[in-house]
């Protein structure tokens, strides 16, 4: 029971032994969590983790957010503390929701220790001192007090979309700026002007912020529209794009085909960062190239950053804009940002605030596309205006309580991989589910009709595109349960989707078994799965690895010609799909890790999305 696993994610930790922050003190880790320690491992892709650290919970005195206003030097900006013994462990996570969780969590396993402090300090210890309140001990008496029992209420663990966490709004992100205009849609929301500043009031609720601007007006406003103010946050500049690959990179980079055309990306190296710039200077055939050039950043503290050691800036936004203007060892000057993101604005979750039910008036079908387990699917307009999915319900195929709670789960979540609901639709027969429309239909057929005009780099950003949608699920403890290519969808510059959550269900324990009789694709399934029928996000992992082989052999059958009951013999023989030709060995090698026999054996999804981020920064 002691060994039963709560949680498991890369984050990243600092040192406990030195005394400077700088980028050197911090390192990816793979944490998990069971009911007795916290263990953290390093992370080397294709090798077996090694364990570099563990905390017993029973000797924790302390779990709590850190605060602070000073910039973070590494990717992951969300800090908490775990003080144990003598010492203080310091974790970043990657958004404020797997804080939450962490913290969350900790809390609930430790509030009952004999070791817990009364008082906490809610900044960092560097340079020999506390930022809050200036002692020099470090372990000297916290300055706030601590409650071991807040956000650690009876909540269930772990946590699903139906939980309402109650984020914790630091005071240096109470500011935001709009990055993308938004046209209210009910009395309930405001209207957001790009490059506008705005008020957080209430950021509880995770799509949807009440807001308000600069005259007082107040609504709420999708929050993926909004950035914080702060002086490190490079997410308001058009240059900068954080979650893309570097493959993705040179596609659109080629695709704007300017000389000079640049963009700012996320490093392979957590907290660092690289740019990536077009040009055909290299070139005596006049083939595009693109240079990758790394920023680097001081030992000093405050740190600064430069590309050529000669010109050296505080903050990132004035090396790009000085090299906006100077070539200054560069291959050519940063002439044309080329931006992932700012074009389009992203979907919302749902139609607008509070929305669920569309009215039948507000649709319009215009040919039938398809057919699923649960019924037609049909294009349509929204309001007339809007292209999208109606996906029908067959009378009996899901009673109208199901139907409507799973609903309200697809609501709730949110993320550019996933196909988005948009709302359902009731008064009608057969009520029906309304999607975000994806042009090119599923990727199986995609792949198949454009077999042969795919690179690898391309078919690994599918990949990852699929990945990053299973990590967001996996994180929300969902299990899909039929991951395949041809339930995944494909938009604009090859961009995928995870789809079909007709078979998905929330669970508390992050486990279902299916009931007798149920259907599933044994070519697809994990041996727990056609063995127990036994569901889990591991089970959706070994699947992963099949999607990732239809994809690199364009869009083939998997085990091609071999019958289910051939197809189980030779999983539990140990047999495996054979590589495909576009796979290289360490892509094959991510597929092998999905399809161990142990489901505990498979990496999580943020291990695996971790992996292909590594393998992308590679010639393929």
């Amino acid at each position: 029971m002691n060994n039963c696993v709560l949680l498991e994610e890369l984050l990243i930790k600092k040192s406990q032994q030195k005394r400077r922050t700088s980028p050197s003190n911090f390192k990816v880790r793979f944490f998990v969590l069971t009911k007795s320690k916290l263990a953290y491992y390093e992370h080397r892709h294709g090798k077996k983790r090694t364990l570099k650290g563990a905390v017993e919970l029973s000797r924790i005195k302390c779990v709590e957010i850190v605060k602070s206003d000073i910039i973070i030097p590494c990717q992951y900006k969300y800090p908490f503390q775990i003080v144990h013994d003598n010492y203080i462990l310091y974790v970043f996570a990657p958004n404020r929701e797997s804080r939450q969780r962490w913290v969350f969590t900790l809390k609930e396993e430790t509030r009952n220790n004999n070791s817990l402090v009364s008082k906490c300090h809610p900044d960092f210890w560097i340079d020999g001192k506390w930022r809050c309140c200036a002692q020099t001990e470090k372990m000297a008496a916290g300055c706030v007090e601590y409650d071991p029992t807040k956000n650690a209420s009876k909540k269930p663990l772990p946590p699903t979309p139906e939980d309402n966490w109650k984020l914790l709004l630091d005071p240096k992100e109470a500011i935001v700026m709009a990055i993308y205009d938004y046209e209210a849609q009910n009395p309930q929301e405001l209207t957001l002007q790009y490059n506008e500043e705005y008020y957080v009031i209430d950021s509880s609720e995770e799509h949807w912020w009440l807001i308000q601007d600069k005259n007082g007006h107040e609504g709420y406003v999708p929050s993926s529209y909004l950035a914080e103010k702060s002086p490190e946050n490079l997410q308001i500049y058009e240059w900068y794009n954080k979650n893309i690959s570097r493959s993705k990179a040179e596609i659109l980079l080629k695709e704007e085909g300017r000389e000079g055309a640049f963009m700012v990306r996320d490093s392979r190296q957590p907290g660092m960062y690289t740019v990536s710039v077009f040009t055909k200077a290299l070139s005596t055939d006049n083939n595009p190239v693109i240079k990758h050039y790394h920023i680097n950043e001081t030992t000093d503290f405050p740190k600064r950053y430069y590309l050529a050691e000669k010109h050296v800036f505080d903050c990132i936004p004035e090396l790009i804009n000085y090299h906006q203007h100077n070539a200054a060892g560069l291959v050519t000057r940063l002439r044309y940002a080329v931006s992932s993101w700012r074009k389009k604005a992203p979907i919302t979750a749902g139609l607008s605030y509070g929305k669920l039910v569309i009215n039948p008036s507000e649709l319009t079908r215009v040919q039938e596309i398809g057919s699923g387990q649960f019924g037609v699917v049909y294009l349509g307009f929204l309001l007339e205006k809007t292209k999208v999915a109606i996906k029908t319900i067959r009378e009996g195929a899901m009673s109208e309580e199901d139907f409507i709670e799973e609903a309200k789960v697809l609501m709730k979540l949110s993320h550019p991989k996933l196909v988005q609901l948009y709302g359902v639709c009731f008064e009608n027969t057969p009520i029906c589910l309304v999607f975000e429309f994806m042009e090119n239909g599923c990727l199986s057929d995609y792949l198949r009709s454009q077999r042969g005009s795919f690179s690898k780099e391309t078919l690994l950003g599918m990949c990852q595109d699929v990945c990053e949608g299973m990590a967001y699920l996996e994180q929300n403890c969902v299990i899909h349960r039929d991951l395949a290519a041809r339930n995944c969808l494909v938009g604009e510059s090859h961009v995928v989707k995870v789809s079909d959550f007709g078979m998905s269900r929330i669970v508390l324990d992050d486990q279902y078994t299916s009931s007798t009789g149920t259907k599933f694709p044994v070519k697809w399934s994990a041996p727990e799965v056609f063995s127990y029928s036994n569901y889990s996000t591991k089970s959706d992992v070994w699947s992963f690895g099949v999607l990732m082989w239809e994809v690199f052999s364009e869009g083939k059958i998997p085990y091609e010609n071999r019958t289910n009951g051939e197809v189980v013999e030779e999983i539990n023989a140990g047999f495996r799909l054979y590589k495909p030709k576009l796979a290289s060995k360490a892509i094959y090698e991510v597929m092998s890790h999905c399809w161990r026999m142990r489901k505990d054996d498979r990496p999580p999804f943020s291990v695996l999305l971790y992996q292909l981020s590594e393998i992308s920064e590679f010639d393929l």
